[in-house]
């Protein structure tokens, strides 16, 4: 029992040094898979660690009231040994829950790419368009990325779709241009019939990493905005562009980051809408759901359908259709996941292709959406 003591302390001691080396010695790495992986070790031990202490505290508390009451009210001696023995038992039971589930989440989970597909009909969908089908991914953070294969699987999975148009809704990297360097090959075969239209999200401006100076931030951003154009996306930044069957026109609106509280609002959709035909039906792609919430569902120009991520679903809860979608995320985002509908106007909220800080996902897999637009009737 001594050394199984002392094996728990020191693997204890080891995945916190190792997060403290990775945060002060590794941080101007451009691929955070290291740090990523150091902090979900560092997590898990945190949360076992949680379970342990509540449970033998509890069992603590309730010994001490016992003793005190046997003491002013004696009465034959007690053994707390077997009831010890059971309360840490139950407690290890439970915090093997959480353990296994989040290894199996860094292991298995964060690239288990699921193909979710959804039917939406608009009264004002240009017949033209009826069963225009569109594949939207979001929030890849490929500065996680470690496993070429496993990606590259996810990336032919979105061109089996064979849908008309691919969004990508923000997020290609966690912080710097360069974390896309290894990818763009891959990147580049992602295609479709109408084209790649993607967007920045809050990741892509390098805010949350120090430079040496704001022409190096600027700089990161040109060089991402020019990989971007490499791979064969059309990066919309406060514009639109359209496309065209016989008469009838779907513009594709596409919004810089705007995200309420201290995310960055440059996101202008005035500006990107400002020579959009009043009849062209409408699909704007904004990284932040909360723009939506905010800005676009009260906009007095209609948009049928609005596609977003940022969420990533927090990469952990609970989605079995028909009975229950939870996560902790809907503390942050009434709208964190999946459909909404208000007032005529459709949102899209995907999880997320890639992950950030935790280096798994458990509940809330990677996504792949696919929409087919239909005429109502």
């Amino acid at each position: 029992m001594k050394w199984l003591l002392v094996l728990y302390w020191g693997i204890c001691l080891a995945v916190v040094l190792n997060f403290i080396i990775q945060l002060r010695f590794f941080s101007h790495v451009d691929n955070d898979v290291s740090r990523f992986f150091s902090f979900g070790y560092l997590l898990i031990l945190f949360i076992v660690q949680f379970i342990l202490i509540v449970f033998l505290a509890a069992e603590d508390t309730y010994r001490i009231f016992r003793a005190i009451i046997h003491f002013i009210f004696p009465s034959p001696s007690e053994t707390w040994v077997g009831r010890r023995e059971f309360i840490s038992k139950m407690a290890l039971g439970l915090a093997a829950i959480p353990f296994a589930g989040l290894m199996y989440g860094i292991f298995k989970g964060r690239y288990n790419y699921k193909v979710l597909h959804h039917t939406i009909a608009f009264d004002d969908l240009p017949d033209a368009f009826d069963g225009y089908t569109l594949t939207q991914v979001s929030d890849f953070h490929c500065g996680s990325f470690d496993r070429y294969d496993k990606v590259k699987y996810g990336i032919d999975l979105i061109n089996a779709q064979g849908s008309d148009a691919i969004f990508f809704t923000g997020d290609m990297v966690n912080n710097k241009a360069a974390e896309l360097n290894k990818w763009t090959e891959l990147f580049s075969t992602l295609n479709a019939k109408d084209g790649v239209f993607s967007v920045l999200g809050n990741h892509d401006y390098g805010d949350y990493v120090s430079w040496e100076n704001e022409e190096k931030k600027e700089e990161n951003l040109v060089k991402l905005i020019r990989l971007q154009k490499q791979m064969g996306f059309q990066l919309l930044r406060n514009e639109h562009t359209t496309i065209q069957r016989g008469d009838a026109q779907l513009d594709v609106v596409g919004v810089e980051n705007w995200g309420k509280g201290g995310f960055k609002k440059a996101g202008d959709i005035d500006k990107a809408l400002s020579k959009s035909s009043s009849n062209s039906f409408k699909i704007l792609l904004s990284h932040d759901p909360s723009h939506w919430e905010m800005i676009v569902r009260d906009h007095p120009t209609h948009i049928p359908l609005t596609l977003s991520g940022h969420t990533h679903g927090m990469q952990f809860g609970i989605d079995i259709p028909g009975w229950i979608k939870w996560s902790p995320a809907k503390w942050r985002y009434p709208y964190w996941s999946g459909l909404y509908k208000e007032k005529k106007q459709h949102l899209y909220v995907n999880r997320g292709f890639g992950y950030l800080a935790y280096p798994g996902r458990l509940g809330m897999w990677p996504e792949i959406t696919v929409i087919t637009l239909r005429k109502a009737v």
